[in-house]
């Protein structure tokens, strides 16, 4: 139930709190005083649209702060579905800011939350019914809810929503399955050349990183060859060049014949036996030196190709292993995907015999709910004084949803021999709010919904009706909070509280005060509203007894 409301520059109200009780609460007050602005605050912490024209003349910003307490566990629901905690204890606290701006900004229960989400707990906590604020009733959608509300239980409806969600998820594989047949051909076909692609380059792990410090042992073998070859050429000579041996040799048999040169003779000879050995190592040398051109342009050739799978199917082996089987499995899913959806068409046929079975039980449960609901809507209407109405349960046949096959829809007959018709085309805002007032004093004991708001119900009707209105409102208060905004004495007087809201102007400004009334306050507020103006005793003295009446009631 609604606990605090607490409003700051809103309209003509520059600060009011007010503390509502459990039960019926009423709101009375001049016309103009600002009653609707109230309702008007309500509407902006639950997350209705709001404007900036509703922040005071002068003010920056307008705040709305809402203070629940015993929430109803499904509201609670609610609150963690948006990704919020609840509070242990079943509280809540809502707040809005909105700017002169025009801004929004909104918290729940302390964290910072979207408009949406603001709506989303808001109508789970509040129900707001006016002259022209019935969109639950204008809404076929949301009709076959209250049908629902009144069965004795879920179970069917239940069972229904656990084969329909079986259902369902049949459908969506089947359809995945069934898509565009060339489409699966070509993937087919691309998956095959991946998958040989893959398959014959026969790729190992670690083999790039034992190819390439191959390639480097080897590109350093290839240097060594180079210079061995190098010194045996420069040592030895071919046919065209005799080389450092034969060089050598020459000019050792040049300096021989003279004495005076033989210990440069004999330097010579041992630099040429120096030079000859040299060559002898070299030769030796390259005879066993592991060498292979043909291998090392293999290295190169494997290693581009495992270069360019890698930029097709990952950057390590691992990957384009891993790519692989990934590969396959989508292929296996494709070429197994006729046998599979030969065993999902059986399944879908199967389930959505089940589910037509569990929607036409649902059906058949419903137009019973309905007929009773008729019945007893018309009841409570003749009491409320509107004995000419016909309320109907009208049932139509759609598409298979969450909710069943039925498009529910209520119906109205205002004159007898007149064939019902929608609400929104009937019925008059007045109409609208004694129909509501009506189904909720059925449902009272079934809604989750903590606070019912009525935003001057008893808008022309009698004095009679609208006592019988604030009974209704009292009875129905028994299960729910109720709010009213009411210009009629008779439902004020049933109140357990009651609100006065009062203008004042002060200077060149206006504003707006909302007071809880006591016994003499409310009775000359009750005086006010049968006498006008002027209070003359006889009336308070009425207004006095109309208390007390409803206090041994």
């Amino acid at each position: 139930m609604l606990k605090v409301l607490e409003i700051e520059n809103i309209a003509v109200i520059e600060k009011a709190a007010v503390q509502f009780d459990t039960g019926l609460n009423v709101l009375t007050g001049e016309t103009g005083a600002g009653k609707s602005i109230v309702v008007d605050a309500i509407n902006a912490i639950l997350g209705e649209r709001t404007s900036r024209e509703l922040v005071r003349h002068g003010a920056p910003q307008a705040v709305v702060r809402a203070f629940f307490e015993g929430v109803d566990p499904a509201v609670q629901a609610v609150i963690g579905n948006l990704g919020l905690e609840p509070e242990a204890d079943g509280s809540l606290v809502l707040y809005r800011r909105i700017s002169a701006e025009g801004k929004s900004s909104c918290k729940i229960n302390g964290a910072p939350c979207t408009v949406t989400m603001l709506r989303a707990v808001g109508n789970a906590l509040v129900n707001i019914h006016g002259q022209h604020d019935s969109q639950t009733l204008l809404d076929p959608e949301a009709h076959v809810h209250f049908v629902d509300m009144l069965a004795e239980s879920d179970r069917t409806l239940t069972a229904y929503q656990t084969v329909f969600h079986q259902f369902l998820s049949v459908r969506r594989r089947l359809k995945a399955l069934t898509a565009d047949e060339e489409d699966k051909e070509n993937k087919l076909d691309l998956l095959n050349f991946q998958i040989k692609e893959l398959e014959d380059a026969d790729i190992q792990i670690g083999e790039t990183e034992r190819l390439n410090a191959r390639r480097t042992e080897l590109s350093e073998t290839e240097a060594v060859r180079v210079a061995l070859q190098d010194v045996a050429y420069t040592m030895g000579g071919d046919e065209e060049f005799s080389g450092v041996c034969g060089y050598l040799r020459a000019l050792a048999a040049k300096t021989a014949p003279y004495s005076s040169l033989q210990s440069i003779s004999e330097q010579l000879y041992a630099l040429c036996d120096s030079a000859e050995t040299c060559k002898d190592d070299a030769d030796q040398k390259l005879e066993t030196l592991d060498t292979d051109p043909e291998e090392q342009a293999q290295i190169e050739e494997r290693l581009d190709q495992l270069y360019r799978l890698s930029l097709k199917y990952g950057a390590t082996e691992q990957e384009m292993l891993g790519k692989l089987d990934e590969m396959r499995a989508q292929r296996e899913e494709i070429l197994f995907a006729d046998r599979e959806l030969e065993t999902l068409s059986k399944s879908y046929d199967d389930l959505l015999l089940q589910v037509q079975a569990a929607a036409e039980n649902l059906t058949v449960e419903r137009k019973q709910v309905a007929a009773k609901l008729e019945k007893e809507v018309c009841r409570e209407l003749a009491y409320l004084d509107m004995p000419g109405i016909r309320f109907v349960v009208d049932f139509g046949k759609g598409k298979l949803s969450s909710i069943g096959q039925d498009t529910v829809q209520f119906l109205i007959s205002t004159n007898p021999g007149e064939p019902p018709k929608p609400l929104a085309k009937i019925a008059s805002g007045g109409e609208l709010s004694l129909i509501m007032l009506a189904i909720k004093t059925i449902l009272a004991h079934k809604d989750t919904v903590g606070t019912l708001i009525f935003d001057e119900i008893d808008t022309g009707v009698s004095g009679r009706a609208s006592q019988k209105i604030g009974l209704k409102l009292r009875a129905v208060a028994e299960d729910t909070q109720v709010i009213c905004v009411t210009h009629s004495a008779q439902i004020a007087s049933l109140a357990g509280a009651h609100f006065l809201i009062q203008k004042q102007v002060k200077g060149e400004r206006t504003y707006t005060h909302v007071q809880r009334l006591d016994f003499d306050g409310r009775a000359r507020e009750l005086a006010r509203i049968m006498g006008g103006l002027e209070i003359t005793p006889a009336l308070l003295s009425t207004a006095e007894e109309m208390l007390r009446t409803a206090r041994e009631g």
